[in-house]
């Protein structure tokens, strides 16, 4: 798609990502990006929004809306993202995005959307029915991601042909404006051991917080109570542990269970299984119930604190947006002369 070798980019290193405000917050979200988050904002200069632009390409009840983003930033700062190191704020509140997203609207390829499979797969056999915005989505995804020109963006397999956007329109755009090295080519940064989480009720599908049964997931609000319950209740299979993970081929619910334990362990699944190997889910089970209390137990006490004190919330969400902007604006104010705006 790129027509020319990309010129490198000369400026610093940032790291972008989002969460859309759609349903609770749950372990394989905590596992598979907040822990990332919050180690990845010691490392790097770090951008974490709440995606409620992103949210809207699907019916969203407005009088909710504000409160799920509460929910995630309130999420974010219960697991350790520290608002005076990560900058922490609602996308909607960053207009920028959505004016470097008609460029890149205009730079971007019909045939280059025409093959996002993710589309695909949400629109199914209605996509006439589907908005323009959930079509266009990675369009906005690349102003997201290259308004604040971050070059590492965490992202799961079903992110990836997004990013592989971004790069294309990053470089279309330094090339038909001849400004090489204007915007970077971000990398992805994998999500890693942990991320793919599967559903407590189904081993062979990802824990989702759009899933109908509660039992499936853990959410970061559940209290402790709660946790121990689903994971007593989680799907199992009669037979004991294994010595070695070979043993778990065809078992993917006491895989799922496995790797659980592993991630809030910080141990590997081989350390797991060396200990456990032999014991049935009687005792397993257990012992991961009261490991999921000790890590998530204080996680969803903080969120209640903070959602009780929504002020709180908010001063952190409008220092991020002025910290945003002021990062945002100058890269939007070049574009527009690079494009050839009329400035008055």
């Amino acid at each position: 798609m790129t027509e020319q070798a990309p010129a490198a980019y000369a400026g610093p290193e940032r790291v972008l990502s989002g969460v859309q405000p759609t349903g609770d917050l749950h372990l394989g979200n905590y596992l598979g990006a907040l822990v990332k988050f919050a180690r990845l904002q010691h490392e790097i200069p770090t951008f974490i929004f709440v995606a409620d632009m992103h949210a809207i390409t699907v019916w969203q009840e407005p009088a909710k809306l504000k409160q799920q983003v509460r929910e995630i930033a309130a999420a974010y700062l219960a697991t350790g993202l520290d608002p005076k190191v990560a900058t922490i704020f609602a996308q909607s509140a960053v207009p920028e995005h959505a004016e470097l997203a008609w460029v890149f609207n205009c730079v971007a390829r019909l045939g280059w959307l025409d093959r996002m499979t993710q589309f695909k797969d949400k629109a199914g056999k209605h996509k006439e029915r589907e908005s323009i915005g959930l079509y266009t989505y990675p369009v906005l995804q690349a102003a997201d991601i290259l308004v604040y020109k971050a070059t590492k963006v965490p992202v799961g397999d079903d992110q990836k042909q997004h990013l592989e956007l971004t790069r294309d329109i990053a470089q279309k755009f330094n090339n038909d404006f001849g400004a090489p090295g204007f915007f970077p080519l971000p990398e992805a940064l994998t999500q890693g051991p942990g991320a793919r989480v599967m559903s407590l009720r189904d081993g062979t599908a990802k824990m989702s917080k759009s899933d109908p049964s509660d039992n499936s997931r853990i959410n970061l609000t559940d209290d402790a109570d709660a946790i121990a319950q689903k994971i007593r209740k989680a799907r199992t299979d009669p037979d004991p542990l294994p010595e070695t993970a070979e043993g778990l081929e065809g078992r993917a619910e006491a895989r799922n269970l496995v790797a659980i334990y592993a991630a809030l362990s910080g141990a590997t699944e081989a350390a797991v299984l060396a200990e456990y190997a032999g014991q049935g889910f009687g005792v397993f089970k257990p012992k991961l119930a009261d490991l999921a209390v000790s890590v998530m137990g204080p996680i969803g006490g903080e969120m209640r604190r903070l959602l009780a004190d929504p002020a709180e919330i908010d001063r952190v969400l409008a220092d991020g947006a002025g910290r945003a902007r002021a990062l945002a604006a100058p890269t939007v104010a070049e574009v527009k002369k690079l494009v050839g705006y009329w400035a008055g």
